[in-house]
C-alpha cells in the first residue's frame, strides 16, 4: 500500500478545505488535501453563486451577517476576478410586509452592512423586468461568485506553497489508534488503489459529509443537512442580485451569474447528503416565487434544476433547518470527544470560507504548538490583477483573438485552447471536470453540441482507449440529464429531444464499445417521492401538440 506522511491532512476539496490548505501551506506546514471527487464537486459547486453582503441575515442571524460583510470586503480585494460586482437590491413586493423594513435597516446598521434607498423609478431603470408594484428598494454590496474558479485558484496557490492536492481520493476511514486519529485510509479512484496518509493533525472539512467522516473514527458530529434546490433561467433576466426584503425563506432570491439567472432556493432537511431528490413541488415553488419578483419569469426558458446540501450544525435539536445559524462551528475533538489529532470545521457560508480557514489554521497552530501568522487576507489569489469579472469578457477575448473557428462550446464561448488547458494544466479527469473549469455544456443546449467535441479532445490529449472515451461520454450525458429531468417542458424539452436524436439515434452512444460508465461516473438524484406539481403544465401541453 502506498503511504504518505504529512503534518496536516485536510479532508474535503470545497471552498473551506482548499482555503485551509492554502492557509496551512502559506504558514509553512507540510500539507496534503484529499477530495473524493473533483474540487468543488460538493456543496461549493452546487449553490446559487451569491457573494453575501450579509443583508439576508441582519435580522435573523446578525452574527452571520457581520461575518459576511467583513469577508465580502476581503474577497473583493484578494479575488476580484472570481467575482462580478453586480450589487444587490432588497425589495418589498406586494406579497411582503412593509413593517419588516425598519428591522432590516436597523439590522444593516448594527451589522455595518452598507445600505441605501433606491427610488423605484431608478430601480426600474436599472432592472426594467422587476415587479412594478414593488414599494421599497434598498441597495447593498451583494455580488455573484464563480465558486469553481475560486476553489481551483485556492488549490493552485496551495500548490505554489508546497501543498499536495489529491482529488479522486475517497476517504474510506480515519485511522484511529486508541484516543488519537493519525490520518486517513483513502481509495485512489483513478489508480484503483488504497493510500494511507499519516498526519500530525487531520482537519475534517468535508462539509455536509463531515458527520460521515467523523463517524469512521467513532466521533459524533450531528449535522442537519439542508437541501437547497435551485433553478436557472437561460439568460440574464436581471443584472443585479434581487432579494425579497423579509425573513429568509424559500424562493426569495435571484442571482445573475455568468450567462444565467439562478432562482433559489428551498431548504429541506435530508438524512443523507448522497441521496436526495429534486421534487416537482420545489421547482414549482421556485417559479411561483420568481413571478412575484419578475412577472412572467415562470414562462421564460428554464435551463436546469440542481440541488446542494448545506452543512448546518448546532448542538441543540431543532426541527427546522432555517432556524439553524449560518455561522460556522470549529470543533476540537480532544476536549469535546476525548479524541485527539483531529478537528472539524463546518457550517458557515461560501462568503465566509476564508475566515473559517483562518480560524481553523489558527487552531492547527495551537494544536501543533507552532504559532504562525495568517496572510490569506493580505495576499491575492493568482490572476487577481485582472480585476472583477465582466459578462462580456469571453466575447471580447474571442473577438480580439479572432478565434471563432476554435469554439468547442458556442453557448459559453469555450475554445479548443480552453479545453486543452483544463486537461493539461487543470488535470481534468472527466468531461464534468472540464465543465467546472470552463463552463462547458452549461448553456442552453446543455452539452448537445459540445460534449462529443470535448470527448474527442480528452481522447486525444489523454490518449485514452476508445472504450474509455465512450464511457466518459456516457458519464457526462448522464450528468447533464439529471438536471434536465425536473424541468422538461417547452423549449428545453425540444432541446432535450434534439440532443437525444444526436446522441442516441445518430451516434448510438448506448451501443458504443466499452463499459456503461467509469469509476468516476456522476451520482444521480433519487427519484422524486411525488409525481404531482408539474412546473409548467400549460407550456408542456403546448410543447406536446
Amino acid at each position: 500500500m502506498r503511504t504518505i506522511q504529512t503534518e496536516v491532512l485536510i479532508v474535503g476539496g470545497g471552498a473551506t478545505g482548499t482555503g485551509v490548505a492554502r492557509d496551512c501551506a502559506m504558514r509553512g506546514f507540510k500539507t496534503v488535501l484529499v477530495e473524493s471527487r473533483d474540487l468543488a464537486h460538493g456543496t461549493t459547486g452546487r449553490y446559487h453563486g451569491l457573494l453575501h453582503s450579509g443583508g439576508r441575515y441582519v435580522v435573523k442571524d446578525p452574527k452571520a451577517a457581520a461575518e459576511c460583510i467583513e469577508e465580502n470586503r476581503i474577497l473583493r480585494r484578494i479575488m476580484p476576478h472570481c467575482l462580478e460586482d453586480t450589487g444587490g437590491f432588497f425589495v418589498v413586493t406586494p406579497y411582503d410586509d412593509p413593517e419588516f423594513v425598519p428591522k432590516f435597516l436597523e439590522g444593516c446598521r448594527h451589522a455595518e452592512v452598507p445600505v441605501e434607498t433606491v427610488p423605484i423609478a431608478e430601480m426600474l431603470r436599472q432592472e426594467p423586468l422587476l415587479n412594478k408594484e414593488i414599494s421599497h428598494c434598498f441597495r447593498v454590496p451583494d455580488g455573484s461568485a464563480d465558486s469553481f474558479m475560486a476553489t481551483e485558484l485556492n488549490a493552485e496557490s496551495s500548490r505554489q506553497y508546497g501543498a499536495s492536492i489529491l482529488n479522486y481520493h475517497h476517504v474510506m476511514n480515519l485511522i484511529r489508534r486508541g484516543d488519537q486519529v493519525v490520518g486517513a485510509l483513502c481509495h485512489d479512484l483513478v489508480q484503483d488503489e488504497q493510500v494511507a496518509i499519516y498526519a500530525d493533525l487531520t482537519v475534517n472539512a468535508a462539509g455536509a459529509w463531515a458527520g460521515k467522516i467523523a463517524a469512521t473514527a467513532d466521533i459524533l458530529v450531528k449535522l442537519l443537512p439542508g437541501k437547497g434546490t435551485m433553478v436557472a433561467i437561460s439568460h440574464r433576466a436581471v443584472n443585479t442580485v434581487i432579494n425579497r426584503c423579509k425573513m429568509p425563506s424559500d424562493g426569495d432570491i435571484i442571482v445573475p451569474i455568468h450567462t444565467v439567472s439562478v432562482l433559489g432556493t428551498t431548504d429541506v432537511q435530508v438524512t443523507d447528503p448522497d441521496h436526495f431528490a429534486i421534487e416537482p413541488w420545489e421547482v414549482q415553488l421556485m417559479l411561483d416565487e420568481a413571478d412575484k419578483l419578475i412577472p412572467g419569469a415562470s414562462e421564460m426558458r428554464i435551463l436546469r434544476a440542481w440541488a446542494g446540501v448545506r452543512p448546518l450544525f448546532q448542538e441543540t435539536v431543532t426541527t427546522d433547518s432555517r432556524d439553524v445559524t449560518r455561522a460556522y462551528a470549529l470543533l476540537d475533538h480532544a476536549p469535546r470527544d476525548g479524541v485527539d489529532g483531529v478537528i472539524t470545521i463546518t457550517g458557515g457560508k461560501w462568503t465566509t470560507y476564508r475566515m473559517m480557514a483562518e480560524a481553523t489554521t489558527d487552531k492547527v497552530c495551537q494544536k501543533l504548538d507552532s504559532p504562525r501568522p495568517c496572510r490569506t487576507h493580505l495576499e491575492s489569489l493568482p490572476g487577481a490583477e485582472r480585476g472583477y469579472h465582466h459578462l462580456g469578457a469571453r466575447l471580447k477575448r474571442l473577438e480580439e483573438e479572432r478565434s471563432y473557428g476554435q469554439l468547442v462550446c458556442e453557448c459559453e464561448l469555450v475554445t479548443i485552447e480552453d479545453v486543452h488547458h483544463s486537461i493539461s494544466e487543470g488535470n481534468a479527469r472527466t468531461v464534468d471536470d472540464i465543465r467546472r473549469d470552463v463552463r462547458l455544456g452549461m448553456g442552453p443546449c446543455q452539452g448537445g453540441f459540445c460534449t462529443y467535441r470535448a470527448v474527442g479532445i480528452l481522447h486525444e490529449v489523454k490518449k485514452l482507449e476508445n472504450s474509455a472515451s465512450n464511457a466518459a461520454l456516457r458519464d457526462f450525458l448522464r450528468e447533464r440529464w439529471k438536471g434536465l429531468r425536473p424541468i422538461l417542458w417547452g423549449r428545453q424539452l425540444k432541446q432535450a429531444r434534439l440532443d437525444e436524436l444526436i446522441f442516441l439515434n445518430l451516434l448510438n452512444v448506448e451501443q458504443l464499445p466499452g463499459p456503461p460508465a467509469t469509476r468516476l461516473q456522476p451520482t444521480m438524484y433519487d427519484e422524486p417521492s411525488t409525481t404531482g406539481g408539474s412546473a409548467a403544465p400549460s407550456e408542456r401541453e403546448e410543447a406536446g401538440k
